[in-house]
């Protein structure tokens, strides 16, 4: 018998840390801010050094689409 409460007790402490760690990241925000500090500049570095095309450079069409069903 005092082996399974010496388990529960173990198994609480765990548990209760767990528990710990958990609210800590929800209540300081860790996970967000390890996503603004740590993935987001790679990211805008990644994709400020992507190809664009020039909007302005685009040719403008004047026709309009032909939208008719050909059976």
């Amino acid at each position: 018998m005092g082996k399974v409460f010496k388990f529960l007790g173990k198994l609480l402490l765990i548990i209760g840390g767990i528990y710990a760690a958990l609210f800590a990241v929800f209540f300081f925000d860790l996970d967000g801010k390890a996503l603004f500090y740590g993935v987001e500049p790679m990211l805008v570095k990644h994709y400020d050094k992507m190809p664009r095309r020039d909007p302005l450079k685009q040719m403008y069409e004047t026709e309009k689409p032909s939208y008719e069903y050909k059976a």
